[in-house]
């Protein structure tokens, strides 16, 4: 289901047959659109236009971008030059997407946790069988205290951690989900689901917000994206279970 695609209809106060009438193609062709297929460019670019909205925010995947055949062992999808940047459907489409696993290893992360709706779909997405696991940082960890000197915001980001605890409190008991407290030093923000990934590197004093984002898919063992995925299994070993 294209959620983003049918709540941009709705804003704009528009149903399935004003825009099969617009865009002169058959209702079912709009369904199956809200269904989840991507229409040909000429729709796209007709249907962003007629909703007043961004092709990215309705189908945030753009076409694979051409590499050199040794790096395309992991599928790039996207790159952003700030996380900020990133639509918020595309971590919606990220998150929904997932069948067997989400996996969030940050030390904040403050903007998924105040953002109910995400909150609402992790939940989901467990309730539906799928393992969802959260580590954030710890905030007595002295890699906190210093990474907030780095940063210029001293101890503001044990504070962030702190109230993203107090806004994941919807799921501390929803089965299937598990919240760690690691104290690594950690160099990517690593936001999983399935075999996408979304990684965030971090560079010193340079708040992750405003760090890049690496959009890629893991196509086989032992590729960039592999090596992310070990990663974040090694920080959930060492990693304690929120009390």
């Amino acid at each position: 289901m294209n959620e983003p695609l049918r709540r941009a209809m709705t804003d704009a106060g528009m149903g399935e047959h004003d825009i099969a009438d617009r865009l002169d193609v058959d209702v079912k062709t709009v369904r199956r659109w809200l269904a989840g297929r991507t229409p040909y460019p000429r729709h796209r670019r007709a249907m962003t236009a007629l909703l007043g909205v961004n092709e990215a925010d309705l189908w945030p995947r753009p076409a694979r971008p051409r590499l050199h055949a040794a790096a395309q062992t992991s599928e790039v999808i996207a790159m952003y030059p700030h996380r900020w940047a990133v639509p918020r459907t595309v971590w919606y489409h990220l998150f929904a997407g997932a069948h067997r696993e989400i996996g969030i290893l940050v030390y904040a992360g403050l903007f998924l946790a105040e953002d109910t709706g995400l909150v609402r779909l992790l939940a989901e997405k467990a309730r539906s069988d799928v393992t969802v696991r959260i580590m954030l940082g710890d905030p007595d960890s002295p890699h906190i205290r210093e990474r907030g000197e780095n940063e210029g915001v001293g101890d503001s980001l044990a504070a962030k951690i702190s109230n993203s605890l107090v806004l994941y409190q919807p799921l501390y008991n929803v089965a299937g989900v598990e919240f760690r407290l690691h104290s690594t030093v950690l160099y990517n923000s690593i936001y999983r689901a399935d075999d996408c990934l979304m990684i965030n590197p971090h560079a010193y004093g340079i708040a992750a917000a405003r760090a890049p984002v690496l959009h890629v898919r893991q196509t086989e063992s032992g590729d960039m994206a592999s090596t992310y995925l070990n990663s974040f299994e090694r920080v959930w070993d060492t990693a304690v279970p929120l009390a």
